[in-house]
């Protein structure tokens, strides 16, 4: 089949780099949409990614500060279990932990901010369940799982089971509990808490 090629009678512009077609006007409105296209696409935030170079280490590092401080502030003091404003103080830091974590840049390694995001997201579970924000540490226990659903989260695995049990979502639990054992073998706290399930519906069938 034969092509034809037709050349168009454009000329751009060195300064303002517009294309126009003086001789030939039926091609205006073809052109000026071409122009409106062209300063869309200018004005839209740049996120062409940089050459390949090292993580930033100034933001790992700030990560893990925010989750070594959470965890130094969330330590037991004189009591069994962390004060309320400990806990909370807790919260705020692993928070700000996440913030950075979850901002990273899109072109950086996305399994480094899973795990960061993974740890922080189950640290700050434990501090909501310190302070019985049940739903709350239920939701970031279930995150931290989600990011990190391999074997080696067992904790968070214990964390959102213990959470539904506090909440009297029992037969949850169970299946939760359950799934757990699947994916981390026989931990012991996980042991324990299914066990504890087992017993409150043998309790409740009596």
């Amino acid at each position: 089949m034969d092509e034809t090629f037709t050349l168009l009678p454009l000329h751009l512009d060195p300064t303002s780099k517009a294309i126009t077609s003086p001789n030939d006007t039926t091609l205006t409105p073809h052109l000026s949409t071409l122009h409106t296209l062209h300063r869309t696409l200018l004005s839209l935030p740049s996120q062409i990614p940089p050459p390949p170079f090292p993580t930033n280490p100034k933001r790992s590092a700030q990560i893990q500060k925010m989750r070594d401080q959470g965890n130094a502030s969330f330590k037991p003091k004189a009591t069994a279990h962390p004060a309320q404003a400990q806990a909370h103080e807790a919260i705020k830091l692993y928070t700000y932990g996440l913030e950075m974590a979850l901002g990273r840049p899109s072109w950086e390694p996305s399994q480094l901010v899973r795990e960061e995001a993974s740890a922080l997201f189950a640290n700050r579970a434990q501090a909501y369940m310190a302070v019985k924000m049940w739903a709350e540490g239920a939701a970031d226990a279930e995150t931290s799982v989600e990011l990190k659903r391999g074997p080696g989260n067992a904790k968070a695995w214990w964390r959102r089971g213990k959470c539904l049990v506090e909440m009297g979502r029992w037969e949850e639990a169970g299946e939760w509990v359950r799934q757990a054992v699947e994916v981390e073998g026989e931990e012991k706290e996980l042991v324990e808490l299914g066990k504890e399930i087992e017993a409150h519906f043998r309790q409740v069938e009596r």
